[in-house]
């Protein structure tokens, strides 16, 4: 029942060695100095992917305590757990309590936040936990000092990550921060293969370690990695985080090809990589532009230009209503109008065919007649002095063209009418 039973690395001689060697490096370590070769053969940085590694298995230790802390004080105090959710205020919260039996005489400043304090001080009083035995509250504080002391040690490789990576990998610790940068390393096995890795893949980096921890992969982010999970990232309103992942991962693509090749030691292209992402970010929460409310352009008042013409007229009278077009709108009161089917639709008739009177005739417009030119209208005068005859002009097959009077052809054919009546009913002919 012991955490030194469950906890491995704390007070072990692997960590120990690793910490000697920290301080032996800091101690060391001067001024800013030049990495000349391969950076995979400097020995501050293979003491920087050590740091990082047991950061991460540091942050896992803590993980596990912490669960031990719940399961066991959840008897004191079952409320405790949902009211301080950070691990370690959770153990320095447990220290200062212990088996108090009045929590709200419990003195909590410097632990816990003013509102937090008052809250855990107010449930406390109400709460349904039991008191606990001397041997478990031990066991409990051991468990509270050791969480602390991993703590404490993972805050020291950190400051020495963060103390070195500028020196490996300035660029990137400028586009990414020191301990986000150090983790890609290490994840890619160095940093001449991270700059070989194209930016699509660096955002899924360290993917497996967040799918593989027992949680259901239906709330699982996809393409989710190291870089999501950064303190630049989290930074970024949700919406917008999965496009930045993408533009903060090639930017960190490029950053490692130039600290690979020991180019810009002073970081000046990470920064310039830095100032890009922060402009892209600007951009995107900026607000959209308002439409401007354009007025209404002013009134042409002047006289408008209207067509007209013989064109125009001919245009309008197209589409005038005819007179059998208004007899058809017009009803004849105390009468029904007659229907008819015109394509599967019944119309009525109106009065057409029952209206008084007579349709009227089409209005002739006179000066839209064709006008005879004033030199030809001579030509078509008839001469004074001729008197006006008739003549008949008849095309034969036999005699061709042939010119007669018809005048003539009357005066003929009433002498053979005369010719024979009197020849039958002249008072001079007997009776035969």
């Amino acid at each position: 029942n012991s955490i030194y039973g469950i906890v491995e690395l704390n007070k072990s001689r692997e960590l120990d060695m690793l910490l000697s060697e920290i301080s032996q490096s800091q101690t060391a370590a001067g001024s800013h100095r030049e990495v000349i070769g391969l950076v995979e053969d400097d020995p501050d940085y293979k003491l920087v992917l050590q740091a990082n590694e047991m950061s991460t298995r540091i942050a896992g230790e803590i993980l596990v305590v912490h669960r031990f802390l719940l399961d066991r004080y959840k008897r004191r105090f079952p409320e405790l757990e949902t009211l301080v959710r950070n691990p370690v205020d959770y153990a320095r919260t447990i220290k200062a309590i212990g088996g108090a039996k009045d929590i709200a005489k419990t003195e909590l400043n410097g632990i816990l936040p003013n509102a937090t304090q008052m809250v855990v001080t107010v449930t406390g009083s109400t709460t349904a936990g039991h008191p606990l035995s001397e041997e478990e509250l031990i066991r409990i504080e051991e468990a509270a000092d050791c969480l602390l002391d991993l703590s404490r040690t993972k805050h020291k490789i950190m400051g020495f990550i963060e103390s070195r990576m500028p020196f490996i990998a300035p660029n990137m610790t400028a586009v990414i921060g020191a301990a986000t940068a150090a983790k890609l390393i290490v994840e890619a096995g160095g940093l001449t293969a991270l700059s070989k890795i194209p930016g699509c893949n660096i955002q899924v980096l360290g993917k497996a370690q967040h799918t593989a921890v027992g949680l259901s992969s239906l709330t699982t982010k996809k393409h989710a990695g190291i870089v999501y999970y950064s303190e630049a990232v989290r930074k970024i309103p949700e919406e917008f985080r999965d496009k930045m992942v993408r533009k903060i991962s090639a930017k960190c693509a490029l950053a490692a090809r130039v600290d690979a090749q020991h180019e810009s030691s002073d970081g000046v292209f990470g920064q310039k990589f830095k100032a890009d992402l922060d402009a892209q970010m600007e951009k995107l929460l900026e607000a959209a532009p308002m439409n401007a409310i354009k007025p209404l352009p002013v009134p042409d008042e002047g006289p408008k230009k209207r067509r007209g013409g013989r064109k125009v007229r001919r245009a309008k009278e197209s589409h005038t209503v005819t007179e059998l077009q208004k007899q058809r709108d017009r009803l004849q009161f105390g009468k029904f109008q007659d229907e008819v089917v015109v394509m599967d639709e019944m119309e009525g008739a109106g009065m057409m065919g029952h209206a008084a009177g007579r349709v009227r005739a089409t209005q002739m417009n006179n000066r839209a007649k064709a006008k005879v030119a004033k030199k030809y209208e001579k030509y078509m005068k008839t001469p004074k002095s001729v008197v006006a005859g008739t003549a008949s002009l008849a095309f034969t097959p036999v005699q061709g063209f042939e010119l007669a009077n018809p005048q003539a052809d009357d005066t003929h054919k009433n002498k053979k009418v005369k010719t024979a009546h009197d020849r039958y009913f002249a008072s001079s002919t007997p009776f035969m």
